[in-house]
């Protein structure tokens, strides 16, 4: 899309690399390592398992040579021995009868042993029951590692997110990243518990098997690894084909999610500005290229299954043919190539279950890349240690009380490393102090309180708290003491009550709430709701307005009791009436504290100690409101601009 909104949507920067299959398996593999008594469990169990299921067919052939040896000794005569008959036979011409029966433990004018027959019967029934037990323990094995890996790894990604920088988010959509973090995850764990038991089973099946034939006729062995060579190539050549695929789907998931967050956030924009036709056509585009990607994959990966059945039809032709020719030259028994053709297909089913669980492990790996470069991202700088340095000084200061003192010391910063922002900006803020920056828009104003807050670190200079460099600091002891009100209101779902205590490191009572609520002057029309304080409202605050949920975050700064005070834009979205109220709250709220107040409406801070008048990320003007008019500079033009109706030119 080649308009604005096409731009904002726009995703896939940062996940644009190809994927290594071989090295991101390698690393979802490790991931097990802490569960490795529940894999050693597991091993024991699938090899004992399979062991018997292997046992199993030669059993079975033993029960049918039984039968067989009946159903020809009752045709005998009585009293010979079985070289008599079969001499007797090859005298009479019908030799090639007698080598087919050689390998026959007949006795003759004896009918069938059922005895013998239901005992055999019997074990192969006990064997097959054991089996199935070992393999139902070894299911259970599996879904206890998988899921406790799972978790694990949700962990390690929640870790994660929270210790990325603010501008890992700003270049990403929040719908990928949220993709990433649910999507993917829920793929590895579905792929992991449909294809990790089966794929063991699998493989130790083929090794089991493939003794088995080779100990029953290493001539049948060998005609039936005959098609082995083609089955490797057919997987290899149509993994190759659909694994680039998979990596697209869901790739396209996230970028999907992303643009439905997005809309859906903000979907009372998208109808006041009539971009619901916009809206759809994108995400049309979007479920195109994912159903284009999802379908080539699928159709990729699907191919192998009929191409594999093909290869083990192919497989049970050779070896029923050549164990034909083997039974009539009297090498194998009826029971030995019966048991043979079992193994052949026993032999193939896993070969063709391993091929068509190829989409599955592919469409997992592709998510665990996903998972993997999220958690190699680059991640912002560690706090200090508090342990001492060799050479005496320690490696984190911990304050024991914050007094407010803020100084910026000749700080420079650049969101790119090619464009300056800030260019050595000095500043002093006294405890108790309020300093209020206003400026146009762009002019590094919020950039400032970021770089304040550690949501960013300076590039240049250095910012101090009571004379302690807050890089020496940790970045929870620092927000600790820090208030703040944000122009954009954050709201969780749950009761105002909760909302408002969320600003609080305590457990506060309902009595401090109510006490928070009332400075900011939110009590009022909190107790006009049908529960009050106890009303329960959702993330996007519905049944309150933008002003009432601004006042239910200031009320939540007051509860913090902060020692340094940040407002950007916090009386944006409350009437006149309110804001003068507020004002006088935040007065008193104040008194002992630094505040730091960014505003456009100039009438918020005629009464800040000092007025600091940023363009371009630079301060042009600083001190107080009188005195800045008097100067009738930068400050003054914002002023009449606002107040006196004059035309501003702002530079």
């Amino acid at each position: 899309m080649a308009g604005p909104m096409g731009r904002m949507m726009a995703g896939g920067g940062p996940d644009q690399r190809s994927m290594d299959f071989k090295v991101s398996g390698k690393r979802l593999i490790a991931q097990f390592k802490p569960e490795r008594l529940t894999i050693c469990l597991l091993l024991f169990c699938v090899v004992v398992s399979v062991g018997l299921n292997v046992v199993g067919p030669k059993i079975l052939g033993k029960a049918t040579d039984l039968v067989f040896a009946g159903i020809i000794g009752r045709q005998m005569p009585a009293g010979a021995t079985k070289e008599q008959v079969l001499d007797s036979m090859r005298a009479r011409g019908r030799g090639q009868i007698a080598d087919m029966l050689r390998s026959t433990d007949f006795t003759p004018g004896k009918g069938i042993d059922f005895g013998a027959v239901g005992n055999v019967l019997l074990l192969a029934v006990g064997t097959f029951l054991v089996a199935g037990l070992l393999m139902a323990v070894a299911t259970r094995m599996v879904n206890r590692a998988v899921n406790r890996t799972m978790y694990r790894l949700r962990e390690d990604v929640q870790a994660k997110l929270s210790r990325l920088p603010l501008s890992y988010f700003d270049k990403r959509q929040r719908g990928e990243v949220l993709s990433r973090a649910t999507n993917d995850i829920d793929n590895i764990g579905q792929t992991l518990q449909q294809s990790m038991g089966q794929l063991i089973n699998s493989v130790l099946t083929i090794i089991g098997v493939l003794a088995m034939m080779f100990w029953v006729s290493w001539l049948l062995a060998l005609v039936a690894l005959v098609t082995v060579p083609l089955s490797f190539v057919i997987a290899t050549r149509v993994g190759k084909r659909s694994q680039p695929h998979f990596v697209q789907q869901w790739r396209t998931t996230g970028k999907l999610n992303a643009h439905i967050e997005e809309m859906y956030t903000g979907h009372t924009l998208v109808k006041v500005f009539g971009r619901q036709d916009e809206s759809a056509k994108q995400f049309a585009e979007q479920n195109d290229a994912l159903y284009e990607a999802g379908f080539k994959a699928q159709f990729n990966s699907g191919v192998m299954q009929p191409l594999m059945m093909f290869v083990s039809n192919l497989n049970y032709v050779l070896v029923a043919v050549v164990g034909g020719l083997r039974v009539a030259s009297g090498a194998l028994s009826i029971g030995d190539v019966q048991a043979f053709i079992q193994y052949s297909r026993q032999f193939s089913m896993p070969l063709t279950q391993v091929a068509s669980m190829a989409n599955l492990v592919q469409s997992g790996v592709a998510s665990a890349e996903r998972i993997f470069e999220l958690l190699d991202a680059e991640e912002q700088e560690a706090d200090p240690l508090p342990t001492a340095k060799p050479d005496g000084l320690s490696g984190r200061v911990e304050l024991e009380k914050v007094r407010g003192r803020v100084e910026l010391e000749n700080i420079s910063f650049r969101y790119d490393p090619e464009k300056p922002l800030i260019e050595s900006l000095s500043l002093k803020a006294e405890p108790g102090h309020t300093v209020a920056i206003v400026g146009p828009t762009g002019a590094g104003k919020t950039t400032l309180v970021n770089l304040l807050m550690r949501f960013y670190e300076v590039s240049g200079g250095r910012i101090t708290l009571d004379g302690v460099d807050i890089a020496t600091m940790s970045r929870d002891e620092l927000r600790s003491g820090i208030g703040m009100v944000l122009q954009d209101t954050w709201l969780f779902g749950g009761t105002i009550a909760e909302n408002i205590a969320y600003g609080a490191s305590r457990e506060v009572t309902r009595g401090e709430i109510e006490e928070a609520a009332r400075a900011a002057h939110a009590d009022r029309f909190v107790r006009t709701l049908p529960d009050g304080y106890d009303t329960v409202i959702d993330d996007e605050g519905t049944g309150v307005s933008a002003g009432e949920k601004q006042l239910i975050t200031i009320a939540r700064a007051f509860l913090s009791d902060p020692t340094i005070l940040v407002l950007d834009e916090a009386t944006s979205s409350v009437d006149t009436r309110t804001e003068v109220l507020i004002q006088k709250a935040m007065a008193k709220l104040a008194h002992g504290r630094t505040s730091f107040v960014i505003a456009h409406r100039l009438s918020t801070i005629r009464d800040a100690d000092t007025i600091l008048v940023m363009e371009n990320g630079a301060i042009v003007e600083q001190g107080a409101h009188a005195d800045l008019l008097a100067a009738d500079g930068a400050y003054a033009r914002l002023y009449k601009a606002q107040f006196a109706q004059a035309v501003a030119e702002v530079d």
